[in-house]
């Protein structure tokens, strides 16, 4: 595989140049895409004219850069996630016409709470959360669900390290995350009020799939005031639901 003089592959850049994209900023000129991916200019122009040319980035009129349609419908194809997300979607459905603000699918990655699906309304509370979009395990309600059924070792992994404060609410200290995850473990479910914004409350309970293993969390950002954990019953019960619907397209794929 060629290399930089930096020693550095031809992958390893093109992976800077697709995580120089986010939320905020779904279209860059060729010269923001360098300096975001810390590339010289020469080599981040005749990376991205290749990868235009695949279709995995597109450039519009205006010569701006952004994601290309071919690379949604390769990542959308050979997708992972893809099972559990359809088996999911009908449940959230209910939930949000229900709740009426958010409701939501993550599932976990490294350290992270990565979200498949989010459900919104226009007048919803405030949520920091977005569909691919990633939030600490220690502060989110699926993250702490997450977290809780993990292994020891990832576990350690992030009570260890400095925990980001979102707001006054947000746990940060080691010992009362130990026993938050326990806790937990011990309910099913877990309520954060608070614990990213103060006007949000999240509400979240686990995914088990057909060896009882917790595969994802489904949860809801709903308004931080006495009636948020009226959502958790229908929540359990939603559950309950995507893993039946995993564990029969589990059976009809066999």
């Amino acid at each position: 595989m060629a290399r930089s003089s930096s020693g550095e592959s031809v992958i390893e850049r093109v992976v800077r140049i697709f995580d120089a994209f986010d939320p905020e900023t779904e279209r860059l000129s060729v010269g923001d895409l360098a300096r975001r991916a810390d590339l010289p200019g020469s080599t981040a122009s005749r990376l991205i004219d290749q990868l235009v040319g695949h279709g995995l980035l597109h450039r519009d009129a205006e010569g701006l850069v952004g994601m290309g349609v071919r690379m949604w419908e390769l990542a959308s194809r050979a997708s992972p996630t893809r099972g559990l997300r359809e088996a999911a979607l009908p449940f959230l459905e209910d939930i949000h016409a229900v709740v009426g603000h958010h409701a939501q699918l993550g599932v976990l990655d490294g350290t992270e709470v990565l979200f498949l699906e989010r459900l919104s309304a226009p007048e919803a509370v405030v949520n920091l959360t977005f569909v691919a979009g990633r939030l600490p395990t220690h502060a989110s309600s699926s993250g702490l669900v997450l977290l809780a059924h993990a292994p020891p070792a990832l576990q350690e992994r992030v009570l260890t390290r400095r925990l980001h404060r979102y707001t006054d609410a947000t746990p940060v200290d080691p010992q009362a995350l130990r026993r938050l995850l326990a806790d937990v473990r011990r309910t099913g479910q877990v309520h954060t009020p608070g614990f990213v914004h103060p006007d949000a409350a999240g509400l979240a309970v686990p995914v088990r799939d057909h060896k009882d293993s917790v595969v994802a969390a489904v949860s809801v950002v709903v308004p931080n005031d006495a009636s948020a954990v009226q959502a958790l019953p229908m929540l359990h019960a939603a559950a309950r639901g995507i893993g039946r619907a995993l564990r029969v397209g589990r059976q009809g794929a066999g």
